[in-house]
């Protein structure tokens, strides 16, 4: 074996800039439901050829976060037996990759980064900053999954996460769902604080219960349709 080789330093493969920049598109709500991606508008908008637009839109599509019919691909619309689907997998996850958080906090500045964007998320409510919110938001899940030892079990929460992800700005434009939302980080961030486990799974447990109710209302899907009970 020759010892003398270092590992070559290169940039992502251009499928895999293309998968992180439309899923990024479809994280912020960019590209809405029901919205056509076709293969040639998208290349030409990239600068690149139809492959990798290909090859993004067929890993995306493996995840969940478009369809297809074999020809083409969108953004599903989301029914209400999707939402329950999608956070029936979220109550298994996510309460379990926090509780791990806990458990491992042994150093108070490993959580530097969750009290910052908690920090951040409430000055930017008080200022009534959607975008600032929204932003804050996003980092303090990113901070807290950054902790999961588990990667594989901090995969599952980013994936099922970004199923709804899409539509925060339609929850968190509003003032009433921010307050719960911010009572519910504070709840997760004191409990990971104290290394209490067990309240930082209930505490996840709580937050994932509101936001379900807020997506459903922002939707429109609660008038007419029963959810299943979480």
């Amino acid at each position: 074996m020759i010892t003398s080789l270092n590992p070559i330093d290169r940039p992502l493969a251009l499928g895999d800039q293309v998968y992180r920049a439309l899923r990024a598109h479809l994280r912020n709500g960019k590209i809405v439901p029901g919205y056509p991606l076709q293969e040639v508008q998208l290349a030409a908008r990239l600068g690149v050829s139809r492959t990798p637009v290909r090859e993004a839109l067929t890993r995306l599509a493996s995840e969940g976060l478009v369809s297809s019919d074999g020809r083409s691909f969108s953004v599903p619309a989301l029914t209400l037996q999707n939402v329950d689907d999608i956070y029936e997998v979220r109550f298994l996850v996510e309460p379990e990759a926090v509780r791990h958080v806990a458990e491992q906090a042994n150093d108070p500045a490993t959580l530097a980064p969750v009290i910052q964007a908690l920090e951040a998320s409430v000055a930017a409510h008080k200022a009534g900053d959607n975008e600032a919110f929204i932003d804050a938001n996003a980092r303090f899940r990113s901070a807290w999954l950054a902790l999961v030892p588990n990667r594989r079990l901090a995969h599952a929460v980013e994936l099922y996460a970004d199923h709804v992800q899409h539509l925060r700005a339609l929850t968190l434009g509003n003032a009433k769902v921010r307050n719960v939302v911010l009572r519910g980080l504070k709840r997760i961030a004191a409990a990971l604080s104290a290394r209490n486990s067990d309240e930082a799974a209930v505490a996840m447990r709580g937050h994932l219960t509101e936001a379900k109710r807020a997506f459903i209302a922002a939707v429109g899907l609660d008038r007419g349709q029963p959810s299943k009970s979480t």
